[in-house]
This record gives structure tokens, C-alpha cells and sequence, in this order.
């Protein structure tokens, strides 16, 4: 231990996942931390969040990425951490590693993805602006829209907007859903397995900053049943072949191994996906994969302007990923299916 020093010091936030996946954070003081260098490791009590024993408790927490603190200010640190057991392996929950993998084998395709995180924000049971007797007028006057009577909830959705860019995280956009408290906000364009971290970070923000409003956020693909819309995470991504010299044959070529896989994608796409899936509310069928050019009811949409430039330079959407998916799983995967075992170092 050293002396109680009161200056040159930063507040780190340690951020990881419990095994449920659910959001876990600590905070940790340094003296004179350098710029630009990855904090020391920490660790946790994993049998608290259901990811070691008693008589083995202790995960190591390895910083992967840091972010600018946008709670405490500079320069004070967010810090987005995987979790180790004490024989090495990821502990459960953690799927970094794994997205790792397959990113590093992929061979110069330099994928980027931009993620459309929906979700619903819940007061004492029930969504944030419904009366408890009884639902709200139908959908459709609240998608995009302004007025009292159409929206709850901008000021939550204004201050994580801000505080993401604030903390570094290239949110590139947000709005209002079809559903009433149901919002959206987008992450990306980002490379690689930068997509999973940004993505996580940017729900941890979401988590502390309603705290303040006394809120909670829902991000069940089905958060209420009926004729209402599900929440998914829709996935859009591109190859650098797609970007820079890409043509019809090609999309087609990634389309059909996307067809071809279709099953083991909806296995790792997120918990209750099915009920959103219904083919209806503009999904696909959970059990049957369909693509089409500007078409928001199918498994991937191929934007119209990248048809009208002859597939020459753009991207697709998956619509499949649900509200609640694992980002490393989901890039991951679409990495794994289109990029040919040749292309891959």
C-alpha cells in the first residue's frame, strides 16, 4: 500500500458481464496511469453472478477496450472487460473470445457492421407511458414522431445519445419506435469485434442512466404480446469486396451461404426470438429465410440504392438478430457463413 495521495489519479469503472449476461461494474482508483495503456487486471467474486464456485471464486478481469467516462468526466475511464476463470477459459457469458477467433481467420475482408439496438423502456411493470387498465391507441402514430401524445421517454434517449458520443462510442443515430416507449438507437459503422465492445458499452450507458429516471430498459425480442412490434437488433454489414468492388454475383454468392445457414443463425440470435419472428410486424418467419430488395418483412434486406449502382459499393441488413443478442455472436457468425474457408488466413 502506498500513502493517501489526492492528485494524479483516475476513477475506473470496471464493466463486464454476469453469466446471464446481465450488466456488472465496480470502480477502481489509479495514480498516474499512462495514456494510452490498457489498465491493470482486476478480479471479481464469480460466484456471485453464477460463473464459478465458491472454493474457486475469482475471475480475472482483462480490459479489452477504454472508454472516455462521460459520467465522472476527464479523465476518469469506462473500462470493458472480459472475464477469465482461473484455469484460462472465458467464463460464462463471454463470447469476445470466440469473435475473436473467427476475425483474426478471416483474411483481408475487413467487415464492418452498423447495429440497430431497439428496445422499451418499463416503469413499475408496465411500459414507460401505458395506462395499466388498458393499452394505448394502436401502432403507427408513433414511429419518428413528436407531441406529447406520441412520444415518452426523448429525454432518457437525449442524454444517452450524448453521453455515448461523449464516452467515444460511434452511436450514429437514434429515434422513436412503432411502438409507444419503444426506441432505437444505432451503432456504427464499426470494424470487427469493435462492434461487439461498442455495442455492450452503449447498453451499460443506457442501464446507469436510467437509474436517474427511475426506469428500466427491456430488451425481450416480445416485451408485449399482440398486435404490437417486437424489438430486434438489426444487423447491417458489409465485406470490403462489397464496399469497394462489388457486384450482383457476389451479393448473390453471400445471400445463398446466409440461406444455406439459416438455422444455425437463428440458434445463436437471441433468447425468445420466436416470438417476435412470426412473419408478421415486419419480420420473417423464424423458420424460413427470404431476401429482397428494400423489403422489411424478410430475413435480409438489400437496400434499393445498392440494387439501382449495380451492387457495386454498399451493405445488407440482417433482420433476424433480436433485442437481446450477443453482438460477438452475431458478427461472429455472419463472419464465419459468407467469407469463403479460403479467404481466411
Amino acid at each position: 500500500m502506498s500513502a493517501h495521495r489526492t492528485s494524479g489519479y483516475t476513477k475506473l469503472e470496471y464493466v463486464w458481464l454476469a453469466a446471464d449476461q446481465s450488466l456488472r461494474s465496480k470502480s477502481r482508483t489509479i495514480y498516474n496511469l499512462s495514456n494510452g495503456s490498457l489498465p491493470p487486471h482486476w478480479n471479481y467474486d464469480g460466484s456471485s453472478t453464477g460463473q464459478a464456485p465458491c472454493n474457486d471464486s475469482e475471475i480475472t478481469l482483462v480490459p479489452c477496450r477504454v472508454f472516455n467516462d462521460p459520467f465522472r468526466g476527464p479523465p476518469h475511464k469506462l473500462v470493458w472487460c472480459k472475464g477469465v476463470k482461473s484455469d484460462g477459459t472465458a467464463a460464462e457469458g463471454y463470447n469476445r473470445d470466440r469473435a475473436e477467433e473467427i476475425f483474426t481467420t478471416r483474411g483481408n475482408e475487413e467487415m464492418w457492421f452498423g447495429m440497430e439496438q431497439e428496445y422499451v423502456f418499463m416503469k413499475d411493470g408496465s411500459v414507460l407511458g401505458w395506462v395499466s387498465d388498458h393499452y394505448p391507441r394502436p401502432q403507427g402514430p408513433y414511429y419518428y414522431s413528436v407531441g406529447n401524445d406520441n412520444i415518452v421517454g426523448r429525454e432518457i434517449v437525449e442524454d444517452h445519445y450524448t453521453l455515448c458520443l461523449e464516452a467515444g462510442i460511434r452511436i450514429s443515430g437514434v429515434n422513436a419506435e412503432v411502438m409507444l416507449g419503444q426506441w432505437e438507437y444505432q451503432v456504427g459503422p464499426c470494424e470487427e469485434l469493435t462492434a461487439g465492445d461498442e455495442l455492450w458499452m452503449a447498453r451499460y450507458i443506457m442501464e446507469r442512466i436510467c437509474e436517474k429516471y427511475g426506469v428500466s430498459v427491456c430488451l425481450h425480442p416480445k416485451p408485449v404480446p399482440g398486435n404490437w412490434n417486437g424489438s430486434g437488433c438489426h444487423t447491417n454489414f458489409s465485406t470490403r469486396t462489397m464496399r469497394d468492388r462489388g457486384n450482383k454475383a457476389y451479393v448473390d454468392g453471400v445471400i445463398t451461404r446466409l440461406r444455406e445457414n439459416h438455422d444455425d443463425h437463428m440458434r445463436v440470435y437471441g433468447v425468445d426470438n420466436d416470438q417476435r419472428m412470426t412473419g408478421e410486424h415486419e419480420t420473417s418467419s423464424i423458420t424460413r429465410f427470404t431476401s429482397g430488395a428494400g423489403d422489411r418483412g424478410a430475413s435480409i434486406r438489400i437496400p434499393t440504392d445498392f440494387v439501382r449502382n449495380g451492387y457495386v459499393s454498399g451493405y445488407l441488413e440482417d433482420r433476424r438478430p433480436a433485442s437481446n443478442m450477443d453482438p460477438y455472436l452475431v458478427t461472429a457468425k455472419i463472419a464465419e457463413t459468407i467469407i469463403p474457408v479460403d479467404q481466411r488466413r
